[in-house]
């Protein structure tokens, strides 16, 4: 989908329109003549939605924008919820039962607004308790008996006490697990570009020099790695098909590589992101795993930190493992990109992200300082 921004006119700016004054954040035009233009309120409106909304700030309605827009038309008890094969349903009342659900002690997994099997099973689950047909629909009778009952789950969130058990479960080792490496971008859209005399480096490929690099150490370390991209793909896969990989190969991680730019040259350091919503939803081991990596790059590197941030990125919030996009650095910032097209730097890179994935894996009581762990060790003690 080509992005709609300021100036322009049509049928879809009409509908964007329509979606931000029934969300609160536009007025609705007092001249007929401009109810189809993309003129600085609606920019404004379209903003802040995406600030609210966890999503990239850019005040333009994309691809990833016009669906959370969709989404968020609806509301829970405004249709009947059931669950489709081909076309699930998506939005904002598939997440709201999603959670409340939740909230009763019913595995639905995250809550990403997708009327999945999963969604489906907890339903049906709560229906049979409650004496109703055990059909994974939410019609009027299911939401009249969810609107009676109380929460069921205490002691803390439901999602974050079931992700903690299910890592506390699995061990301290990295063999045989299965870990997602994306570069970011890829094929015609290289990213972030910065001419450097006769050189040009792009954000595609110094991500995928990265996801590389990052390949080899943990599979050195017993891990099986993919990759969601070559180096040179016909068109980079969107970040729901990157999603969509990773589900369907059932990794136990995500980690995806960025590099950032802006206008300002003087922007510049590490930021690391994960799953989470405006109203307090967090994917738990996600977020754990952000803080890791963060704190492992700034102490290896000395960029500086830009702090873990929650947002509702597809890729984010559609996988269903614990996941994370780190921006390493501005390849805008002089100082950043003197360091990022240094092979060594980027060496401590991946061995600070190796140490992350480790620390991932122990329990909270016997982890270690940050910037402690030898990641050779970890290839050394493979045989054993």
């Amino acid at each position: 989908m080509r992005a709609i921004k300021r100036g322009e006119r049509g049928p879809a700016v009409t509908e964007i329109r329509s979606i931000l004054v029934a969300l609160g954040l536009l007025e609705a035009p007092t001249d007929p003549a401009e109810a189809d233009h993309f003129n600085p309120p609606v920019e404004r409106a379209v903003r802040a939605f995406q600030q609210d909304r966890g999503l990239s700030v850019d005040g333009e309605v994309g691809a990833e924008t016009w669906r959370a827009l969709d989404a968020a038309r609806w509301t829970l008890g405004a249709r009947t919820l059931y669950f489709s094969v081909s076309d699930p349903l998506r939005g904002d009342d598939v997440r709201q039962l999603q959670e409340r659900l939740l909230e009763m002690g019913y595995d639905v997994g995250r809550t990403d607004g997708v009327y999945g099997p999963r969604t489906a099973r907890g339903l049906s689950a709560f229906q049979r308790e409650m004496g109703l047909t055990p059909d994974g629909t939410c019609g009027p009778q299911t939401l009249h008996m969810l609107r009676r009952l109380g929460r069921k789950v205490v002691g803390g969130s439901p999602l974050k006490l079931r992700e903690e058990v299910t890592f506390r479960q699995t061990g301290p080792s990295l063999v045989g697990r299965q870990i997602i490496v994306d570069p970011g971008h890829g094929g015609s859209d290289p990213g972030v570009v910065v001419p450097d005399g006769p050189l040009r480096w792009t954000e595609s490929d110094l991500a995928y020099d990265l996801a590389t690099r990052l390949e080899g150490r943990l599979a050195a370390a017993g891990m099986r790695v993919h990759l969601t991209r070559g180096p040179l793909p016909i068109e980079a896969p969107s970040d729901l098909d990157r999603a969509q990989l990773a589900n369907d190969l059932a990794a136990d991680l995500l980690i995806s590589l960025h590099i950032d730019g802006h206008h300002n040259p003087q922007a510049d350091g590490v930021a690391t992101y994960h799953y989470g919503t405006s109203n307090g939803v967090t994917s738990t081991m996600g977020e754990r795993l952000a803080g890791l990596v963060q704190r492992e790059i700034v102490a290896r590197t000395g960029l500086r930190n830009c702090h873990t941030h929650a947002k509702t990125w597809e890729l984010l919030r559609y996988t269903r493992m614990p996941a994370v996009r780190v921006d390493v650095g501005y390849l805008t910032s002089p100082k950043d990109r003197a360091q990022l097209i240094d092979p060594m730097f980027r060496e401590r890179v991946v061995e600070a992200i190796v140490a992350a994935v480790q620390r991932m894996y122990f329990p909270v009581e016997i982890d270690v300082k940050t910037g402690t762990i030898d990641v050779s060790a970890l290839r050394l003690a493979l045989p054993s």
